[in-house]
């Protein structure tokens, strides 16, 4: 009903007849008009059923209310209707509603058959014999075996075809397959045996890089020639990439499995010869160099060289985009596995040191993002610890990792100076260094003090930098009593490069204050090295001059003494060849360029302690390297030992030989066991075993001189040059 208010004007007028007719012919019209106008505008635009479905609401309604309107005006009428039409009066919404839905959505979705037709058998079975045709069977694994193997070599040596490669390539995957124990990958190859295994894999290796260069027609490169030549450039690349792919993949997969370091080796070789197929494959090489950083950090000493030639040789040919993902993570596992340090692994963390700088001095840039990032990290840790003073934030500070963390800086520093991006951070570092000497200064914390002192050491000579490292060492000589006596003898060494905290038991022991003085020694030497063609070097050593006269004042301690006196001297000696030669200077303090060109003059013609420095480093690295490979000082003496009878032997002894026992007790203690009797006496000393014969005529030698001469040229030095050691082998007139 399109037009309600003049409907209702002409309402009265009208009969029944023509209020029948002309209502619904109305209605009718305007539907009809009204269809045909959403039919334009749905040329333009179709409807939302939302909005239909509204529209026709509103029209029900409307009809409604007229029915209501008729019973008021004509109740005569509408009680005819209630007579003869009842359905018509009992009109409602929801009906028209349902109705009109329903039909939208038959037209607008699909509607689903009530029951489901059922399919004959002829039917599955055409459709059945039609799918096994369309789904091929997957052929049988053909097995390697050595002649394939031979017959292949002898054809990539003649021709390298796509079609050999593609044979080769798919054989070698089924050979990294068995390794990973991957049965179920589908593999035009199987390979069972052992043999054949060895020999495909050292045929991979010793033929399959010259034969891909051969078949992509690369150029060798010319002596000299840094840049290397992509396989990529060649027109052949395209058409052999996914064997390529495949292949260079299967040598990852390969590394990651193997255990063996020899058979890793030999892999890593082939695999660095390979670097430039990786580079062309931007994701095989991320996995290779994944593996690679893995057997740098924990593989054997040629596994570990291996893999830093092929992380070097990628990182410098594609360093704007591996450089900074391979230095990130070859930190990460140099902190993993530095962890715990020993002299077996003392020397990997060293190598891992030297490679690492190695690789942060091939872009200053970002080598500087990383150095300010990880000494501010170290610097959080020791603020931490310095204002919370836990033991937990003492103990994020004193462990190897963080030491050898400031060792890692000072050498990445040292090897790339003289560099104005990475000068700046020299000073911070220094600063968290002391720091850390300072947080815990205690006797049982010396060793990480060293440790740090000869990391500044480290960074001062190398860098040209006057770092105060000498107050730290003059400071032990000051708080240690070294002429108390030790309350335990021991005989091995304390290796003062591998431990950073000593225990109660070690403070106590003489062999600390002996491994102690030795430090002091190679410390100062090596620091006054550094400093030995400097012109203030007379004003530098000064303090440590009189430091150590006072020591040797008070210590009374030979061998001490020894040691001291003889560094007092050689660093006086050089203060008097240093005053000489500025004497005869004809220049100032403040002309920086002629002192500069003084100091290079005296470097190249030497002092005399850089000269006694250049003797006794070499003795002192044979030393090291003996206390790092595990052999103590004692093991050349070939001293005799006192082999004990286990406990069972000895009582089964008694219960045989029972009458000859004086007593059945089971106390078998040293006094009793090495008593004098008759003519024969045993003597237990702390180091050696003497045994003296009762009829031997004693020397006329005094008091205390008789185990000197029974003694070895080793232990004669020892005992002369200690009174301590001399007063516990003294035997009595008596004995």
């Amino acid at each position: 009903f399109s037009d309600v208010p003049s409907m209702c004007r002409k309402l009265e007028d009208l009969s029944v007849d023509e209020f029948m007719l002309s209502g619904f012919d109305s209605g009718e019209e305007d539907d009809c008009e009204d269809e045909e106008s959403t039919q334009q505008k749905g040329k333009m635009k179709k409807p939302a059923p939302q909005k239909t479905s509204v529209g026709k609401q509103g029209k029900a309604s409307e009809h409604k209310d007229q029915l209501s309107a008729l019973k008021r005006k004509d109740p005569e009428f509408y009680e005819f209707l209630q007579q003869n039409d009842q359905k018509l009066l009992n009109f409602e919404d929801s009906d028209s509603l349902e109705d009109e839905e329903e039909d939208e959505e038959e037209r607008m979705y699909h509607k689903l058959p009530s029951q489901l037709e059922e399919a004959d058998d002829d039917d599955d079975n055409d459709e059945g014999e039609s799918g096994k045709k369309d789904v091929k069977k997957p052929k049988e694994a053909t097995k390697v075996t050595e002649a394939m193997i031979e017959n292949w070599r002898t054809g990539l040596r003649k021709e390298p075809r796509a079609k050999l490669i593609r044979d080769i390539t798919q054989a070698f995957k089924a050979a990294v397959a068995t390794t990973k124990g991957d049965s179920e990958e589908l593999c035009r190859y199987t390979i069972s045996d052992s043999a054949v295994f060895n020999s495909l894999i050292l045929f991979c290796i010793n033929d399959m890089h010259a034969a891909l260069n051969k078949m992509l027609k690369l150029k060798a490169p010319e002596k000299g020639q840094k840049k290397l030549i992509l396989p990529s450039s060649s027109p052949r690349w395209q058409k052999n990439q996914i064997d390529i792919k495949m292949y260079i993949a299967g040598v990852v997969q390969l590394l990651s499995s193997l255990t063996q370091s020899t058979v890793v080796a030999a892999v890593l070789r082939h695999a660095n010869q390979m670097v430039p197929y990786y580079l062309c494959l931007p994701k095989q090489c991320r996995h290779f160099l994944k593996s690679l950083i893995k057997h740098w950090s924990t593989g054997e000493e040629t596994v570990r060289v291996l893999a830093f030639l092929a992380l070097n040789k990628i990182c410098r040919n594609k360093q704007e985009i591996y450089l900074n993902s391979v230095l990130k993570q070859m930190y990460i596992a140099y902190v993993k596995n530095c962890k715990f340090t020993s002299p077996n692994t003392l020397p990997m963390i060293n190598f891992m040191q030297r490679t690492l700088a190695e690789m942060y001095s091939l872009d200053t840039q970002v080598s500087y993002q990383h150095a300010f990032i990880y000494i501010r990290q170290l610097a959080i840790h020791l603020r931490n610890a310095m204002n919370l003073k836990k033991k937990e934030t003492y103990q994020s500070v004193y462990n190897w990792q963080y030491v050898h963390c400031l060792y890692l800086w000072c050498r990445v520093l040292s090897t790339i100076y003289p560099s104005e991006v990475l000068e700046p951070l020299i000073y911070p570092l220094c600063q968290v260094i002391i720091g850390c000497i300072k947080l815990v200064p205690i006797s049982r914390y010396y060793p990480l003090r060293l440790h740090c002192v000869r990391a500044i050491i480290l960074l001062s000579a190398n860098t040209e930098t006057y770092v105060p490292a000498l107050p730290f060492l003059l400071e032990i000589l000051q708080r240690e009593d070294f002429n108390k006596k030790p309350g335990r003898m021991s005989i091995k060494p304390i290796n003062f490069a591998v431990i950073l905290k000593l225990s109660k038991t070690n403070l106590q022991e003489k062999a600390y204050k002996d491994g102690l003085v030795e430090q002091l020694y190679d410390l100062i030497l090596e620091y006054f090295h550094t400093q030995a063609c400097s012109v203030g070097f007379p004003e530098l050593a000064l303090p440590t001059i009189v430091q150590l006269k006072a020591f040797l004042k008070e210590c009374k301690v030979a061998n001490y003494c020894k040691q001291m006196r003889q560094l007092l001297e050689k660093i006086q000696e050089n203060c008097s060849y240093i005053t000489g030669r500025r004497q005869k200077a004809a220049f100032g303090v403040a002309d920086v360029t002629a002192v500069a060109a003084w100091e290079k003059q005296v470097a190249e013609e030497g002092t005399p302690l850089t000269k006694y420095y250049s003797q006794w480093k070499k003795l002192r690295e044979k030393e090291i390297q003996l206390e790092i490979s595990g052999k103590e000082r004692m093991e050349d003496l070939n001293l005799p030992e006192i082999k004990r009878k286990k406990a069972e032997e000895k009582k089964a002894d008694k219960k045989e030989f029972k009458g000859l026992f004086e007593s059945d007790s089971d106390d078998d203690d040293d006094d009793d066991l090495f008593k004098s009797k008759g003519k024969h006496a045993i003597y237990l000393f702390p180091i050696f075993v003497i045994v003296s014969d009762g009829d031997q005529k004693k020397p006329s030698s005094s008091k205390g001189k008789a185990p000197k001469k029974m003694l070895s040229t080793e232990l004669k030095e020892v005992a002369e040059g200690d009174e301590d050691m001399v007063e516990d082998l003294e035997l009595s007139d008596q004995d």
